[in-house]
């Protein structure tokens, strides 16, 4: 029994780092990799592997120094407003449009007088690209909110709803509200973002703004 444990905490290690080596978010990666350094030296201290023990032990200290880079660095947020016209804009959802299409299955590109479209900038790289269509009621149907996956690590999210919501406001916008989440991993941030479920329409998430 105690060496099926020890086998299993070394496989559990091996599947980590396998793992961190497939995802392609910087904070998930450093993440999953320290799990899979923290099994390891745990791995290596029951069977008495030093070698094993320092190694990981050292990787572990470059994960915790990154996350810890990652949580605290300061980095720049720009909203930026625009048309639909823009020749950028149609580039970015023609070069994402896999991953869009994976996200909002039913997102169609259109310009129409009462849309809300901006961009956010994360050090003057574009991370996020919002369309919502605006109702006379104040509410605002979001159609696409897509944040590229390098930068889903909530900050992008946290800037919209929460630090820069006086824009949404401004707009006047009392409600934000997605008609249906096609994406499991998307409603979980949405959750997290504060999103309600309707009592009235269970696949729909609203957010209320004031």
């Amino acid at each position: 029994m105690y060496s099926i444990l020890i086998d299993i905490i070394g496989y559990s290690a091996s599947a980590l780092l396998a793992i961190s080596l497939m995802v392609n978010n910087d904070l998930k990666f450093r993440w999953v990799n320290a799990g899979g350094c923290l099994f390891f030296i745990i791995y290596g201290g029951f069977i008495g592997a030093w070698p094993i023990i320092v190694t990981n032990s050292l990787l572990l200290a470059i994960n915790i120094f990154y996350l810890l880079k990652i949580y605290t660095s300061h980095e720049d947020f720009e909203l930026i407003e625009f048309q639909g016209t823009e020749r950028l804009v149609k580039k970015f959802l023609t070069f994402y449009a896999a991953d869009i299409h994976n996200y909002f299955p039913d997102f169609k590109h259109e310009i129409n007088e009462d849309q809300l479209n901006f961009v956010i900038l994360r050090d003057l790289v574009i991370a996020n690209i919002f369309i919502a269509t605006l109702q006379p009621d104040g509410s605002a149907i979001i159609r696409l909110n897509y944040t590229v996956s390098k930068y889903r690590d909530y900050k992008v999210g946290t800037f919209i709803f929460k630090k820069d919501r006086k824009f949404l406001i401004s707009k006047k916008i009392n409600e934000l509200v997605y008609e249906s989440v096609a994406n499991k991993n998307h409603l979980h941030f949405l959750k997290k973002m504060g999103f309600m479920q309707s009592e009235i329409n269970k696949s729909s998430y609203f957010l209320k703004l004031s």
